[in-house]
């Protein structure tokens, strides 16, 4: 018994003689790692009453050709054509070629799977064309750039308007940075969810009101319009009225805002989408309206409209229809199959806007 109570001492001895030597082998926790939000310019440009605004993309994996994508709240997920980036010799009007389930080339891989956009409502609608591809891609200019490793996007091959006319090469790429995924494919997303936010920020981003003198025909770079990642103070002691997000399983998170829009004297229910990617003319959704005269007369609302939004979070805002801006249609739902109000880029020349990716939420903020 005595020496068998010795050799069983002898084992926890030489274990904790053991684990004492891994413990010291073990190296200390990396840090946290720290990340500064990074902000970007955007350029602003105007054709007559349309307005855009681009974001450059200066690297698709191996192409450095630069494009001017539509920086648009409306959609999710970038949509680049593959014009330029991928050989012609891949590149046809009826697809592009993949042999097996995806192929490398030029630093992008291409997938088989395919998928179609569409742009536009019952009245008038732009189609894509394409397939899922993975590449590195680098936005901004040298006064402020970010690269992101590896995102998800939307190569087409195609865009074709409801009259059969084919759009020349880039005319439509989108940078889509709404929270929920594109109708191509679920995987293909907002790229700024890709920012690496370390430990500390949130993902996401804020839009700062834009300058409306720098809408002109000269494609004006606005320094500090875009910042990737949040602080906790942007989330909560900034001045942006918050507003939870709904999911569904076709389109992800939704953009959609309910609330209420008052104009010609009368208040109606309102699916609000607050939309970068729409150039001049706002939409109020109200399936009142008919080709008649009255206060829900489809058609344009005359110079000197009042409108006024609220949200159900409490945001209001309150805006003067001109012959420069703000203009304003009002369209029945059953004829566009289209039930939001779609507000144009010229709401946020007077408002900020953030999308918070983390906690499924958009923040308004008058200014």
């Amino acid at each position: 018994m005595k020496s068998k109570r010795i050799f069983f001492k002898s084992h926890i001895i030489t274990s904790i003689f053991i684990i004492a030597i891994l413990n010291s082998c073990k190296k200390d926790p990396s840090p946290k790692k720290n990340i500064n939000p990074v902000t970007i310019g955007l350029y602003e440009y105007a054709d007559g009453l349309n307005k855009r605004i681009f974001i450059p993309v200066t690297l698709v994996g191996a192409s450095t050709q630069t494009y001017y994508e539509v920086f648009d709240t409306g959609s999710s997920g970038l949509t680049i054509d593959a014009s330029g980036i991928l050989p012609s010799s891949m590149i046809s009007n009826s697809g592009i070629k993949v042999t097996g389930d995806s192929v490398v080339v030029n630093g992008i891989t291409v997938t088989s799977k395919t998928g179609t956009i569409s742009y536009g409502d019952a009245t008038g609608t732009t189609l894509e064309y394409g397939n899922l591809a993975y590449a590195s891609i680098k936005i901004g200019n040298t006064s402020g750039n970010y690269t992101f490793k590896r995102v998800p996007i939307f190569l087409y091959y195609k865009a074709v308007d409801g009259n059969g006319y084919q759009y020349p090469p880039h005319t439509l790429d989108v940078f889509g940075v709404g929270p929920g995924a594109s109708y191509a494919n679920s995987e293909i997303t907002s790229p700024l969810k890709y920012f690496d936010t370390g430990n500390v920020l949130t993902s996401g981003f804020k839009l700062a009101t834009l300058n409306d003198a720098g809408f002109n025909s000269n494609n004006t770079y606005v320094s500090g319009l875009l910042t990737m990642g949040l602080t906790s103070a942007d989330l909560s002691s900034s001045g942006f009225i918050m507003h939870p997000l709904t999911y569904n399983a076709n389109e992800g998170y939704s953009s959609n805002i309910p609330g209420t829009i008052s104009y010609n004297g009368t208040t109606i229910a309102a699916q609000f989408l607050f939309d970068t990617g729409t150039p001049s003319i706002t939409t109020i959704a109200d399936k009142l309206a008919v080709n008649a005269s009255g206060v829900h007369k489809i058609g344009p609302l005359p110079k000197n409209s009042e409108v006024t939004i609220t949200t159900n979070r409490g945001f209001t805002y309150t805006y003067t229809t001109l012959d420069t801006g703000n203009l304003t249609e009002v369209q029945n739902p059953n004829n566009t199959h289209d039930y939001r109000t779609i507000f144009s880029l010229d709401f946020f020349i007077h408002n900020e806007y953030l999308t918070d990716y983390s906690n499924h939420q958009i923040g308004l903020k008058n200014n």
